[in-house]
């Protein structure tokens, strides 16, 4: 849209997005003017205030080696980085005109694409545990969203839309790029990697494998057994040696104290 239909007229261009490390323009064109050399300013508004970027027919500022001003008004940055997201207004001040001064604003977004996110997935967890698995990416702006993908096929956020985890039993958080379990099935082994995204872009990790296991449960009976019997003779005033060692059977103490498993079969 145009500012002023007089003698002195600009183009304004709202809102500019850039890529960081590309060039990016801000159009302030005059149209038609009777005064032969203009006053051209541009400032850069920011929550602090503004600041003079081109003042005086010289860059200024973070600017001062990476801008240059393309005749008569254009603010040209040569390699855009995410400092220089804010409002730029242009202002042009013809003394010899009928309308003696203008200005615009144009709001610039410079994007900067994820890096590699950093990503943790447990290795092993027990049948019916729980687990978490995270993501977490914080070059990237705008902020970056989270996507998992489990042997390449990506991870719904609600898993009772997709056959292929629908008994799954999961939370997915694609604000926090959180992954959590409630109980963990057989199924859910896999190698599990995630992806941050935003509009300039997206990165992966590297896939993770992560598996789960059953838990020994008759090993685990046969522990208490054992401990059980050590507890009721001692109980009982009993003298009590441990059998010297038969054929076939191999007695471990593990690290918990008083615990017992074998190497060989045996028969209690």
């Amino acid at each position: 849209r145009q500012a002023y239909s007089g003698t002195l007229s600009m183009l304004i261009l709202s809102e500019l997005r850039r890529n960081t490390g590309t060039g990016v323009e801000l159009s302030c064109l005059i149209e038609s003017i009777s005064t032969t050399n203009p006053r051209i300013e541009w400032k850069k508004i920011t929550n602090d205030g503004p600041s003079y970027v081109y003042f005086g027919k010289k860059i200024s500022g973070g600017l001062e080696n990476r801008a240059v001003i393309r005749e008569p008004a254009t603010l040209l940055i040569t390699n855009a980085t995410r400092s220089d997201t804010a409002k730029y207004r242009c202002e042009v001040t013809a003394a010899d005109d009928q309308k003696s001064f203008d200005e615009l604003v144009i709001d610039l977004v410079v994007r900067v694409r994820p890096v590699v996110p950093k990503c943790s997935v447990p290795q092993s967890v027990p049948f019916g545990k729980s687990a978490e698995l995270s993501c977490v990416e914080e070059e990237g702006f705008p902020k970056s969203q989270y996507q998992w993908f489990k042997n390449r096929e990506e991870i719904p956020d609600d898993p009772k839309t997709s056959l292929m985890f629908f008994n799954s039993s999961y939370t997915l958080n694609a604000e926090t790029g959180t992954l959590k379990f409630i109980a963990v099935r057989k199924e859910d082994t896999g190698e599990y990697y995630c992806r941050a995204k935003n509009d300039a872009g997206y990165a992966e990790c590297p896939a993770q494998q992560m598996e789960v296991y059953d838990i020994n449960v008759v090993g685990i009976a046969l522990g208490v057994l054992v401990r059980g019997f050590f507890s009721s003779q001692k109980q009982t005033g009993n003298n009590y040696k441990v059998p010297a060692k038969g054929d076939g059977v191999d007695y471990v103490r593990t690290e918990d104290e008083g615990d017992f498993r074998h190497k060989s079969s045996f028969v209690i």
